[in-house]
């Protein structure tokens, strides 16, 4: 079993290739890899796709690169491998990006990345630390997991997903804000699950051990 962490050269991924190499380890989910190597990522049993920084850079950066782009989308959509987007990984998701630009996304999920507006003009954004999970509909990703769990937030969009039943999880800023995506093979995480203490890990290792 092959876990690959795409990189794409969005962001530091040194954190995430220990936290899911840790739990890996825990729960017997094989190999994990970072790789820049489109015959790796066409291979892996399974993806993660990472993100740090502003839509429309990642996703030039993801297209950009040409090899790992198509592997990644034909391992997904046509293989069904399962998939776990993290931050901006989670957004590419979406149909349309609105950060700066409209910028396309993947369009595995319908819906679009908007900017965070809370209701309450004291709370700032970004939306940043931690903030407590509100689960919307059961999943394996949240095997362990409770409404009232926290993770470590750092975002200034979230994702407005089209489809009630692909919101998995949401968290409480003035408003909806969206924390969880998912549909058949696909997951995504706006939060950071390696930064999230012991509720990220659990759900790394859910991921790691998921059969959709």
């Amino acid at each position: 079993m092959l876990t690959a962490i795409i990189d794409y050269e969005s962001g530091n991924l040194h954190s995430a290739e220990k936290a899911f190499q840790r739990m890996a380890r825990e729960v017997d989910g094989g190999e994990v890899v970072v790789t820049s190597d489109a015959d790796v990522v066409a291979r892996a049993d399974r993806l993660v796709l990472p993100g740090d920084g502003a839509f429309p850079a990642c996703a030039e950066e993801l297209r950009g690169h040409r090899g790992i782009y198509e592997a990644m989308v034909e391992a997904v959509e046509q293989n069904g491998r399962p998939f776990l987007g993290i931050c901006v990984g989670m957004q590419l998701m979406a149909t349309t990006g609105h950060e700066y630009r409209d910028t396309p996304g993947l369009g595995w999920v319908q819906g679009d990345v908007v900017k965070i507006t809370p209701s309450d003009s004291a709370l700032k954004v970004p939306h940043m630390g931690w903030n407590n999970l509100v689960i919307d509909h059961d999943h394996t990703i949240f095997d362990g997991i409770t409404s009232g769990d926290h993770c470590y937030f750092v975002h200034s969009y979230h994702f407005r997903v089209n489809d009630p039943s692909e919101r998995l999880a949401h968290v409480e800023y003035g408003g909806d804000v969206t924390a969880v995506i998912g549909r058949d093979t696909m997951v995504g995480m706006q939060f950071h699950p390696e930064k999230s203490q012991d509720i990220g890990l659990r759900m790394i290792g859910n991921f790691l051990t998921w059969a959709p």
